[in-house]
């Protein structure tokens, strides 16, 4: 890197206000920037919470990848994209990065409309080289000339679409380069055959030194014959055979260079410069530590993974929730496996996440990660449940998306006794769009033999998981928000199946409920009560089936109806209620309060609760609305 400048003595990231800012720095400065971008990070990150672990582990590889190529005119896309903190940084959005994941500041993911260095949405994993292969195609049908570079993680190469993706790609023969950043972990540690395959490249990375220096051999030898070469060729072929316990990459179709020391700036560079312009498909495999830099995120990378705002210091997270509808489905979860032997649990790489770490604890035998393999998942807990086991599958609703053909196919038209704890339902928050859990009631109530059930409360959340496991038959989905939750929010009332309760009593309007909306459901009726409208308030603990008959009888007394839910008006709870009341022939005004059919964008609950009106104000407001539009106010 001669005729570089150096600026270690005036401070670097101050600097560097676009990509094209790196390629005339020194080598020095560039170990410096690493270390300046870690400081910033876990400056701006305690304060605003975010996913420190995974970005401090890719400071050195991102310097390198924005030194070494021309984004935007070269292609990075980013897989799952919790990590591309670093990415932001140093695409012109330093100064921003206070606002991460705060609502009207910058996602914590790629987007496209945010930079043109976000060439690809990404939220979830195993995306990357799927779309980075249809890029590179799309470039050479064009005739373009660009490079296109994917980033994938130990964790999300497990994910099926991943290696379908690496089998077409291996077979392109195109300009590809995927980058395995390779760190152990998902969230949670990696599991499975693949994790211990890449365990054994890590100790045993004397290939790729043999294969370099035997090259450096060959290329040195002058005038060699090409029966000659033909046969080196050969000897080569074999000593990958003899030196690696196995050969995977490179048998899909890549030339394999790896592994690489992820915080070795020097290395990375050489390595990237000599690959850039192959004509080939080529993946790098770089070994990162995920939390580099900041000893308790080393020290337990699963809780920084994704964290509160905390004190640099001691890393102590500064507001430690009290619970969480995750933990209390946990515990009941494990109190209900002490009855019932049958029961067995799986999880997609989120074992802490999706509160089954107890249960994995107290059996072990009875618990299965599968990994970052949603649509595993599902068709394992299928055969689990054919032979007579009773699976709960607790995954997020925006993951279980992903493994909607098996959740038809593979469950609902058997009519299998497998139970969906579907974490993370509504609004997240501030992971935003690719992470709100809006769409998996249409997703689910469109099924033969589905049941869907939602908890107001704690207390209902475990009420209906002993329902499912005692009482429940077929596929049943319990869908349940993020975070705290409270008790006593509803009637101790035993569940009926397919029935719904009534919370309150009124002859003005019917406010119908389900999930935790029930307790912003009830402060609406209460605001409303000031100006003397009294709510018919039926809490909904089933979606489907869905309880005609009590709505129909309140509604002959109302003749008004708001539904309330935190999922999308198209598909959701609000559908339902009007198609019921159309096959039931009653034709009244509905409200349906629920999300409009956009992508909702990241921001506290509360905020995005009131901006699309399902605050409790807002509910009451709206039904004062309605009842002056008919003229009965």
């Amino acid at each position: 890197m001669d005729g570089k400048i150096c600026l270690c003595s005036a401070g670097v990231l101050q600097n560097i206000n676009g990509p094209e800012d790196l390629k005339n720095l020194k080598m020095c400065c560039l170990q410096t920037l690493a270390g300046e971008i870690r400081s910033f990070l876990i400056e701006k990150i305690s304060q605003t919470g975010g996913h420190i672990a995974s970005n401090l582990g890719v400071v050195e590889l991102t310097i390198v990848l924005h030194t070494v190529f021309q984004s935007p005119r070269d292609k990075i896309i980013w897989d799952v994209g919790h990590q591309t903190y670093v990415h932001k940084i140093l695409t012109g959005r330093r100064d921003q990065l206070a606002t991460i994941r705060q609502m009207g500041g910058i996602s914590g993911f790629p987007k496209i409309t945010e930079s043109e260095h976000d060439c690809f949405n990404t939220g979830h994993s195993s995306t990357s080289i799927s779309a980075a292969l249809g890029m590179a195609r799309a470039r050479d049908l064009m005739g373009d000339n660009y490079n296109v570079i994917a980033v994938i993680g130990d964790g999300a190469l497990t994910g099926g679409m991943a290696f379908e993706a690496l089998n077409d790609a291996g077979n392109s023969k195109t300009n590809l380069i995927v980058v395995l950043n390779d760190n152990e972990m998902s969230i949670s540690k990696n599991v499975g055959a693949l994790s211990r395959y890449l365990s054994r490249i890590r100790t045993e990375p004397i290939y790729y030194k043999v294969r370099t220096d035997f090259q450096t051999l060959v290329d040195n030898i002058p005038a060699i014959g090409k029966s000659a070469r033909k046969v080196l060729h050969k000897v080569k072929g074999s000593l990958k055979y003899l030196l690696l316990p196995g050969v995977f990459f490179e048998e899909l179709g890549f030339h394999y260079y790896g592994p690489l020391d992820g915080h070795n700036i020097s290395e990375m560079y050489r390595v990237f410069q000599r690959v850039k312009n192959l004509k080939e498909p080529v993946l790098i495999h770089v070994c990162t530590k995920k939390g580099r830099g900041y000893s308790p995120a080393e020290e337990k990378p699963q809780k920084y993974h994704g964290v509160s705002p905390f004190d640099v210091e001691t890393g102590k997270v500064l507001s430690e929730s009290n619970g969480s509808f995750s933990k209390v489905f946990g515990k009941k979860l494990v109190e209900l496996a002490e009855k019932h032997k049958e029961i067995v649990a799986i999880t997609a790489a989120m074992p802490e996440g999706t509160g089954l770490s107890l249960f994995s604890e107290k059996f072990p035998k009875r618990f299965f990660d599968v990994g970052i393999a949603e649509q595993h998942a599902v068709t394992m807990a299928a055969g689990l449940a054919i032979r007579g086991l009773r699976p709960v599958v607790a995954v997020y609703s925006s993951f279980l998306q992903r493994a909607y053909d098996q959740i038809i196919h593979d469950v609902s038209l058997m009519n299998l006794n497998v139970i969906f704890a579907v974490d993370r339902a509504g609004i997240v928050g501030d992971d935003g769009e690719t992470h709100q859990g809006i769409y998996d009631i249409a997703l689910f109530s469109t099924l033969p033999n589905i049941t869907i059930m939602s908890p107001a409360d704690y207390d209902e959340l475990e009420k209906m998981l002993e329902f499912a496991v005692e009482d429940g038959k077929g596929p049943i989905a319990i869908r349940y928000p993020r975070g705290q939750g409270k008790r006593n929010l509803a009637p101790d009332i035993p569940i009926e199946f397919g029935k719904a309760v009534k919370i309150m009593d009124g002859g003005d309007i019917t406010i119908a409920v389900t999930g935790h909306m029930l307790e912003i459901a009830v402060e609406a009726a209460k605001e409303l009560e000031k100006y003397g409208i009294h709510s018919d308030v039926l809490y909904y603990r089933f979606i489907k089936p869905f309880d005609t008959g009590l709505l129909c009888k309140s509604l002959k007394k109302t003749c008004l109806l708001m539904t309330v839910e935190d999922h999308i008006k198209s598909g959701g709870f609000g559908s339902i209620a009007l198609f019921k009341l159309n096959e039931a022939g009653m034709n009244i005004p509905v409200e349906v309060a629920a999300f409009p059919d956009i992508p909702i964008e990241h921001g506290k609950r509360e905020l995005l609760y009131h901006k699309y009106g399902l605050d409790s104000k807002s509910l009451a407001e709206r039904v004062l609305k309605r009842l002056k539009s008919r003229g009965d106010m």
